[in-house]
């Protein structure tokens, strides 16, 4: 394996871990659509993570998406459902971020935070097991 890959993969799984820990912070301090824009971003560096083991990582949000389901969904390496996490997730921070009479509250950010827990743990376990952390 190449060694600057690894490295970039190392990279994006800490930057994900980093934002699931603002998450927490930010949800414990009443900031709910923080939350779930850090939830959201979790996940978007962790799916990087996925790309960069195929030297496909992206800086559009919408281009990792479909990346992330074409190469990791639709093979059925990973499970659809977290194919749905990242879709809900990303619909809840663009609310909380764009739309200024969103009815995001604490509960929306507990369960994205968890959601993106989840797929970050999912992902975590793919890439130990191809030996890429």
């Amino acid at each position: 394996m190449d060694d600057i890959v690894l490295r970039e993969v190392s990279l994006y799984m800490q930057h994900a871990d980093d934002a699931l820990k603002v998450a927490r912070l930010d949800l414990d301090n009443d900031f709910y659509s923080a939350a779930i824009n850090r939830a959201y971003y979790a996940i978007f560096y962790a799916a990087n993570a996925l790309l960069a083991t195929r030297k496909l990582a992206r800086s559009k949000h919408s281009g990792v998406l479909a990346a992330f389901r074409q190469h990791f969904i639709k093979p059925g390496l990973l499970p659809v459902e977290l194919s749905e996490i990242y879709g809900q997730v990303m619909e809840d921070r663009h609310e909380g971020d764009y739309e200024i009479l969103s009815a995001l509250d604490k509960e929306d950010a507990v369960t994205d935070i968890g959601q993106a827990q989840h797929f970050f743990e999912e992902v975590s376990r793919w890439l130990q097991a191809g030996g890429w952390l």
